[in-house]
């Protein structure tokens, strides 16, 4: 530890002489005798750097990364294809070390590379405003519930069962200490019970909340719980992939609120799960009950181009009974990474991204279903993701793919006790021909 407490023991003596002590211990000398531990702590033998160094690889190597699989699963963190501009702009100091750019004046890099974020989130999902990010796609959820109470004054939620079981696990613990009641809204076939959901909105709703593409991977149709939604005056959040809407109909166009979704997927890696991204957007009647940061555009004293933070309804700048959330991250660097990301797809990429990931998706689903050994679970259209099921438990189909290099399905029983055996399959970009269709020989002789 020398490279960091550099003192001397000619240092040490000198501050004690200083302030009056003849032993290091004497410093803790109000702690109650009772409760000091008077031994050393059981800890290894200390390392030299080069020895760490070996440890930290040994034990590094037992973790296997998706890089080193084929990997199908999904639900809710995805193995897309990175391009490398991302890291290397991302990794630049200015980015890596900066912080909330609480001064404009010397912020203006960060401030609008965030304003291009919001810019292009706003673009995608067709909303009015976004915020400069949340932590992951559960707490944005959250927080857009929360902003649908706010603006209703209402104290009723639901969320249909078909939403991402993290995302409700979320929602039920922020709404709980807020006493704002969640229902949950069955399915029917992988979808929306909209007979079911008709009978559960009423005059105290503040929203409902759908996914779509929805945990299944399936594409919900939005009409019905659109007209259900508004014609209570409740407000209607969705919950989005933003890959999809490379290709889908932006959440605007299908009559949404509010739009929350996991940002990962826009050129940030799984890591081990996060940290992610959190999209949070809105009408613009909805601006002033949104949470975190907003970047804004204006011009300085001389007339020119400038970034400032606006609406800013957080605790840290007003009366706290007035904040709209205590949240105080803007995840500035993952959200920087999603506008590379962005940009550097452009329009035509992120199409085609979302266009092979669903017609590679579609390929192993009907590869899979050809002999009649695994089922379909659902029949209704699905994006990148398809649930399956056969008489073979999900684990012990893992457990053979694991074998042979493949990250198979997420295990649908986990969550859904009535979907015995269904395993929830993920198909990207990224996966190839050859990785596919070993995927399915694989299957067969399970």
């Amino acid at each position: 530890m020398s490279r960091y407490i550099p003192n001397t023991k000619a240092d040490i003596l000198l501050m004690m002489d200083k302030i009056g002590i003849s032993r290091i211990e004497d410093l803790f000398i109000d702690i109650p005798d009772g409760i000091k531990l008077k031994r050393d702590l059981a800890l290894d033998p200390p390392m030299s750097e080069l020895e760490i160094v070996a440890h930290m690889k040994e034990l590094a190597s037992k973790n296997k990364a998706a890089n080193d699989f084929a990997c199908f699963l999904g639900a809710g963190a995805y193995d897309h294809y990175i391009p490398s501009i991302v890291k290397h702009l991302a990794g630049r100091s200015e980015f890596y070390t900066a912080y909330t750019p609480y001064q404009p004046e010397i912020s203006q890099g960060t401030l609008q590379a965030i304003f291009e974020y919001q810019t292009m989130i706003c673009s995608l999902t067709g909303m009015d405003v976004t915020n400069a990010s949340m932590y992951d796609g559960p707490t944005a959820c959250a927080e857009g519930a929360i902003m649908a109470c706010d603006s209703t004054r209402r104290k009723k939620v639901i969320a249909s069962i078909t939403l991402h079981p993290e995302v409700r696990r979320v929602l039920k613990t922020y709404l709980h200490f807020r006493d704002i009641e969640l229902v949950e809204v069955g399915m029917r076939d992988g979808v929306t019970d909209t007979d079911s959901l008709k009978s559960l909105v009423d005059k105290d709703t503040a929203a409902v909340i759908l996914q779509s593409p929805n945990f299944f991977g399936i594409i919900e149709d939005m009409t019905d719980v659109e007209r259900i939604t508004h014609e209570n005056k409740a407000n209607l959040i969705m919950y989005v992939d933003p890959i999809s809407l490379g290709i889908l109909k932006s959440p605007a166009d299908l009559g949404a609120d509010i739009v929350a979704g996991e940002g990962q997927s826009l050129g940030n890696n799984m890591n081990y799960g996060g940290p992610h991204l959190g999209i949070l957007a809105a009408t613009s009647k909805l601006m002033r009950k949104m949470p975190g940061r907003i970047v804004g555009q204006s011009t300085d004293v001389d007339g020119k181009r400038a970034f400032v933070l606006t609406l800013q309804a957080r605790e840290q700048h007003i009366r706290r009974y007035k904040a709209t959330s205590n949240i105080c991250s803007n995840q500035g660097l993952v959200a920087l990474m999603a506008a590379i990301y962005l940009v550097t797809m452009g329009k035509k990429g992120l199409k085609e991204v979302a266009e092979q990931s669903l017609q590679k998706a579609h390929y192993t689903y009907n590869e899979m279903i050809k002999s009649g050994k695994y089922k379909p679970l659902f029949n209704k259209p699905f994006f990148k993701e398809f649930a399956v099921t056969s008489d073979i438990a999900g684990d012990k189909v893992n457990e053979e793919l694991i074998k042979n290099k493949i990250l198979g399905g997420y295990q649908l029983d986990k969550d859904y006790k009535e979907l015995k055996n269904g395993l929830l399959f993920c198909v990207t970009e990224k996966r190839t021909k050859e990785e596919i269709d070993k995927l399915i020989k694989v299957m067969e002789v399970i």
